[in-house]
């Protein structure tokens, strides 16, 4: 017969987190698990992301612990059972393990007072108690410093970090998040810490649009999982994360690739997938034009828990459904809370781009100006790209050419600098647009050239073919009136092209500009429109188009 409890401590310390559980467990059928195993077992458990089991284990390591009046080792059990709960949802009896475990430390000097002050902090960060929470994270890093313990005082840095990134301080609690991640990727952790550590931090990353730092970690922690193959508990989040980044520089395919893997990795662990992972899928079909696909994906993260949306959204404005992606968008924009800029700033991109598209000026404005705050606020690359573009689109869709060229190279040489191809060749088509309104038709050609380029290497078809529209030369002047008309419907040559600028959130006096004709010419154009496809505005001229495929 094996030898169960050594070959389990031998993977154990390999971290071959899948042989070691089970052979723990066979070790622990034939006789009871003292504490230390025990210990190694309910690790593992947590690793190959057996989350119900790692909390059976820890309560019955808390048992034995007190059994033994070991005081403080029943203590940390009662922080991780908190932590553990606390992420599954169960609030309720979160907080319970957590009271208990501070009674039992309240009169000691120990370690665990530290970590079970940070089981009260994160709960408090979630109830929006904020203004207590520094106290006690700083407290936690003395005691951490105090005891020499890796794990608490990465933590605690990583509770102070996220704390000042939600008083507006971004730069302050990165830099806290960086000494965090530092010993992630040191390999100066545990196991679990380490797992939770970078998906926490990722998160906070990506929340405050630090795209670089994201980047640079999650390459690091990429190391980890790939010397760790049998680690499933928090290699699909990394995955996901892997995925959005990858997708962000232009490699869609690995960027898809990777998704898939995280669902994979969770079905392995006997979870659902992930909705971010579906969700990622799904936006890379959509960039594709692979639109059923998307559809599918969409539905699966909203199934899951996700927010499918402002992709959804989208999605049905390049399926021409323009009044279901304004309803999608107003609902959430407006249920959204002013005060929460991080959630309003991936809704706004989207919502100003549909507003344009319906021709809600005011509402593009509003967008607009929330996003330049949302900038500001932020003061990151990232968020000034989407301020500076959305500033550009406007100036652009009212006619202005020349108050739109300076954002919009604005943006493009910072969609350059983070190394975003996608939004890099969608800002080249706008600045072509623009050089074609003042004029200047090489410059014109050299920017719809090289957006067109980028798009074909990436394969976002819908992209390419809207270019193709745009990049078309303006057609002459319509010939007398029954003449010129293209055989099956009542348009004229210049009504179909006025028709494609309208579908596109162009004002009349933007379409003016950009064919060099008066805003007057083109106001009877549009009503001209309006009556021969017997429809009472823009929007449902733009749908009857659609449907006729005038466009």
């Amino acid at each position: 017969m094996p030898n169960h409890l050594h070959y389990g401590r031998e993977c154990y310390a390999c971290r071959r987190w899948q042989e070691a559980y089970r052979a723990l467990v066979g070790a622990d059928e034939t006789a009871p698990l003292d504490a230390e195993d025990l210990e190694r077992l309910a690790t593992c458990a947590w690793l190959v992301g057996r989350d119900l089991e790692f909390l059976r284990l820890l309560e019955r390591l808390h048992r034995i612990h007190l059994d033994a009046n070991d005081i403080e080792r029943a203590a940390r059990c009662t922080f991780w059972l908190s932590l553990g709960l606390f992420l599954r949802g169960d609030i309720g009896q979160a907080t319970a393990w957590a009271a208990r475990g501070q009674q039992l430390v309240e009169d000691r000097d120990c370690v665990e007072r530290g970590y079970l002050l940070l089981s009260l902090a994160e709960q408090q960060i979630r109830d929006g108690l904020s203004d207590v929470v520094e106290t006690k994270a700083l407290t936690a890093i003395g005691i951490a410093d105090c005891f020499k313990d890796a794990d608490l005082a990465a933590v605690a840095r990583h509770v102070h970090g996220r704390l000042l990134i939600l008083r507006g301080d971004s730069e302050a609690g990165l830099r806290r998040l960086d000494e965090t991640m530092l010993a992630v990727v040191a390999g100066e952790l545990s196991p679990i810490v380490t797992g939770l550590m970078y998906c926490s931090v990722i998160e906070a990353c990506q929340q405050v649009y630090a795209i670089g730092r994201a980047r640079e970690w999650t390459q690091a922690f990429s190391r980890t999982c790939e010397e760790q193959p049998e680690m499933l508990a928090f290699t699909s989040t990394c995955l996901v994360h892997r995925s959005e980044i990858l997708q962000l520089h232009g490699s869609w395919a690995e960027a898809m690739t990777e998704a898939c893997r995280a669902c994979e990795r969770a079905v392995q662990a006997g979870r659902k997938p992930p909705a971010a992972a579906r969700y990622q899928q799904a936006e890379i079909h959509r960039l594709r034009g692979e639109f059923a696909e998307a559809e599918e994906a969409y539905r699966a993260a909203s199934e899951l828990g996700r927010e499918p949306q402002p992709g959804l959204a989208l999605l049905r404005m390049a399926q021409g459904r323009t009044d279901a992606a304004c309803a999608s968008m107003q609902r959430l924009v407006t249920a959204t809370a002013t005060d929460d800029r991080l959630r309003l700033a991936t809704l706004l991109p989207a919502h100003l781009d549909i507003m344009l598209a319906l021709g809600r000026m005011d509402d593009a404005r509003r967008a607009c100006a929330e996003l330049r705050a949302i900038a500001e606020m932020l003061d990151a690359d990232l968020p000034r790209a989407m301020a500076a573009q959305a500033h550009g689109t406007i100036a652009l869709a009212e006619g202005d050419a020349m108050a739109a060229a300076g954002p919009l190279r604005a943006a493009f040489d910072i969609w350059e600098r983070l190394e975003a191809p996608y939004e890099a060749a969608r800002v080249r088509v706008l600045i072509g647009l623009a050089c074609r309104a003042l004029g200047d038709e090489e410059a014109s050609g050299l920017e719809f050239g090289a957006a067109r380029a980028a798009f074909e290497r990436l394969g976002a078809q819908p992209d390419l073919t809207r270019l193709a529209t745009l990049a078309a030369p303006a057609a002459p002047e319509p010939m007398p009136e029954g003449e010129g008309q293209s055989q099956g419907h009542p348009l004229t040559v210049r009504e179909r092209e006025v028709l494609r600028r309208v579908a596109l959130g162009h004002t009349n006096k933007a379409i003016a500009a950009a064919l060099g004709l008066s805003e007057r010419t083109i106001d009877r154009h549009v009503s001209n429109i309006l009556g021969k496809l017997d429809v009472p505005s823009r929007t449902a001229a733009t749908a009857r188009a659609y449907d006729r495929k005038l466009l």
